[in-house]
Parts: C-alpha cells; sequence; structure tokens
C-alpha cells in the first residue's frame, strides 16, 4: 500500500506519519500493494481528525474518525476500514472486475455478514424541477439533511445534502 498523508492545520511529523503507516497497514493484507491510501489528519480546535479515503475499482472505502488525541483517531479509523472490509467483502469484490485490486488472501477468505442489508421502506413522490438553491430550501423546510430533486438547469436527478458549518452539498450524476 502506498500512502499519502496531508495535513490541515497540523504539520504531519515523522511520529504521526509513522503512526498512520502502522496501524493502517495492517490493513495491507486485504489490498494490492500498488493500492494508494489518501490521509487526511485536521485538527480544528480540540478535534483531531483523520480522513482516509481507499478508491478501488467503483468503489470507495472511506472512514473519518474524531477524537480528542490524533493517535486515538488514527487506532479508531483503522478499525472500522477493517470492520467495512469483513461486513461488505461480498459486495465489494466482483470476483472478475475487482479482484486485481485486492490480496488473494482477502478474496480467498470467507466473512460472516454481520447484518444483511434490508431495506424497510419505499417511497414515491413527485419531482418538480427546481434549482439547486431552491431544493435546499425545501430541504430545510423539511427538517431533512439531504433531498433528491429533478435540477431544472441540466435536467438531471441531482442531490443537496448538508453539510458541517451550515453549508450544503450538491450531488450531480456523472454518465460514462
Amino acid at each position: 500500500m502506498r500512502f499519502i498523508i496531508t495535513g490541515r492545520n497540523i504539520d504531519v511529523t515523522e511520529g504521526l506519519k509513522s503512526a498512520v503507516e502502522e496501524k493502517l497497514g495492517k490493513l495491507d493484507r486485504f489490498f494490492a500493494v500498488e493500492t494508494e491510501v489518501n490521509v487526511t489528519l485536521s485538527v480544528e480546535k480540540e478535534r483531531q481528525k483523520i480522513e482516509v479515503t481507499i478508491p478501488v475499482k467503483g468503489n470507495i472505502i472511506r472512514s473519518e474518525q474524531v477524537s480528542s488525541d490524533m493517535y486515538v483517531s488514527i487506532d479508531l479509523v483503522e478499525e472500522v476500514i477493517e470492520r467495512q472490509l469483513k461486513r461488505y467483502k461480498n459486495k465489494i469484490v466482483d470476483k472478475q472486475q475487482n479482484a486485481s485490486e485486492f490480496a488473494p488472501e482477502y478474496i480467498e477468505k470467507e466473512y460472516e455478514d454481520e447484518e444483511e442489508i434490508k431495506i424497510i421502506r419505499s417511497k414515491r413522490f413527485g419531482i418538480k424541477p427546481m434549482v439547486p438553491e431552491e431544493a435546499c430550501v425545501q430541504m430545510e423546510l423539511l427538517g431533512h439533511n439531504f433531498f433528491v430533486f429533478l435540477n431544472a438547469e441540466t435536467n438531471e436527478v441531482n442531490v443537496v445534502y448538508k453539510r458541517k458549518g451550515n453549508t450544503f452539498g450538491l450531488i450531480e450524476p456523472e454518465l460514462d
């Protein structure tokens, strides 16, 4: 695994770098040698945050952990990613397409599904064309943290969502 470690409002010291590589290096049994691991360390007031993103053909494995100590955050993020990999193995490893992204031992080993994903409710609703700003207002009025709408400007289905710091995000489809 190749680590790309960056810092926001924090100097990435050799100690932090080696802690990240040592802890997340435990995940190398799941991935191919050339897999890139993007790690961002950041500090906001007393919050020590680590974000780990591992892109693998068609999927993104991601975790973000926050605590008052960066080393605790590093430990937490490794545990979460390992749990995700074990839980969703059958879903993220398509033996024909994604096999090259993962280590052979990971592909061959069977992990118990902790829980099956069950959709317990389905909704249908009319989609009115609107601009993203209007969709944000509608989302706020409904008290939701995301809203699906038909973008009047692009005529595509989009999603607006609430972000930290009272800001909003927009998800647009990327058609291949």
